[in-house]
């Protein structure tokens, strides 16, 4: 799974057993707290890009019977709690300069989200900007720029999350693709146009109950349910022709779509090297799905690039990629296990990224945490 990519340290990250000292490149931090996962990515530049020095991710739940409730309830709050915890002392022990810490849908939606937004400050010093989804498509696209083909013409980028979708239609011939990091601006980018639906992997599930076994008219009715949603949005109708012509490709950034990739090259463990900037075709994509469908959830939870905490929200991320397939049809699809996290690391270590005061904020420990300016 991709919760698990990206644990080892980069080359150069540890010197004799310590960790970076007060000379080296600094380091860098960006913190997504999703509906689904916490994950946490430090890194310093390197030329064109950045070299990771540290990832570290979990599966927290923070959305579990949001979609019923309308709020976060304790249980979620402590797992994300005891996640954001451990990555605040990893931010701390790897001296990070500045740190972008973001929260999306179920904070966003949640009636007790900014309460809890303020508690995780007091408890770990860590200040949670609630993004708003136009941001969240904006980062995942800038997180995934290495993996778009320009010689294609366009490119749709799908996000898909616990609790919303993020899709973004690239035009890969216009401007803001290129360039160095010192100046890349994610707002800048050639997106034509953008759409969040508040459907994730975590939403879905709940409101499509498995039952005994999975079904095709059950995944069918998923399938369905997120078609609704994406039909009605018309602003990307002018970029249709350059789809229909088969002259675009498809990104995919989640964890249900990288255990897809990994089902589809049956890897005896999930090994992100091998999964992250692979093609696969639409009908790759379709038959990994089909597998999983004949599958039990117990069968699922055993598999190496799946496992138990991911089991029961597979094939509801298999549901919302066949769902855009159907609609925007591409022959050729690419799977990330990068999104978010990377793109707020590539506007924080840009000029436009580091501009203005840099607010320091104390945790309960008393010790200064960086933030990126807001």
């Amino acid at each position: 799974m991709s919760d698990q990519a990206g644990s080892a340290s980069a080359p150069g990250a540890m010197r004799n057993g310590r960790e970076r000292s007060g000379g080296d490149a600094p380091c860098y931090g960006a913190l997504d707290l999703g509906t689904n996962n916490c994950r946490l990515l430090i890194a310093t530049p390197s030329g064109k890009s950045f070299r990771v020095v540290e990832a570290y991710s979990r599966i927290v739940r923070l959305g579990e019977g949001l979609s019923a409730s309308g709020r976060l309830s304790e249980a979620a709050m402590e797992r994300a709690m005891a996640a954001l915890k451990v990555s605040a002392e990893k931010v701390r022990r790897r001296r990070v300069v500045k740190l972008k810490a973001i929260a999306t849908q179920a904070c966003r939606m949640a009636e007790n989200g900014q309460e809890f937004i303020d508690r995780v400050f007091e408890e770990t010093g860590l200040r949670l900007q609630i993004i708003a989804p136009r941001e969240e498509a904006q980062l995942s696209v800038a997180g995934c720029l290495n993996l778009l083909d320009r010689s294609a013409d366009a490119a749709l980028v799908v996000d898909v999350g616990g609790g919303s979708t993020e899709l973004s239609w690239v035009d890969l011939k216009g401007e803001g693709l290129g360039g160095e990091l010192s100046t890349f601006v994610a707002s800048k980018l050639p997106i034509k146009a953008w759409l969040s639906i508040p459907i994730g992997v975590v939403t879905l599930a709940e409101q499509f109950p498995e039952g005994a076994e999975a079904t095709e008219a059950w995944f069918r009715a998923m399938v369905d349910r997120v078609k609704l949603d994406l039909a009605a949005f018309r602003h990307a109708d002018p970029m249709r022709p350059i789809f229909d012509e088969d002259r675009a490709h498809l990104i995919g950034t989640s964890g249900a779509i990288t255990s897809l990739a990994g089902m589809h090259l049956r890897l005896p463990r999930y090994d992100r090297s091998r999964v992250d900037g692979i093609w696969m075709t639409r009908d790759e994509c379709e038959g990994a799905a089909n597998l999983l469908l004949g599958l039990t959830a117990q069968q699922r939870a055993d598999q190496p690039c799946i496992g138990p905490d991911r089991s029961d929200l597979v094939l509801a991320g298999a549901a919302i990629l066949q769902a855009v397939q159907e609609l925007w049809p591409c022959t050729r699809v690419r799977v990330a296990d990068r999104g978010l996290r990377e793109g707020i690391l590539m506007s924080l270590m840009s000029e436009g990224g580091g501009r203005g005061r840099r607010k320091r904020r104390r945790g309960r420990r008393g010790k200064p945490l960086p933030q990126a300016a807001e």
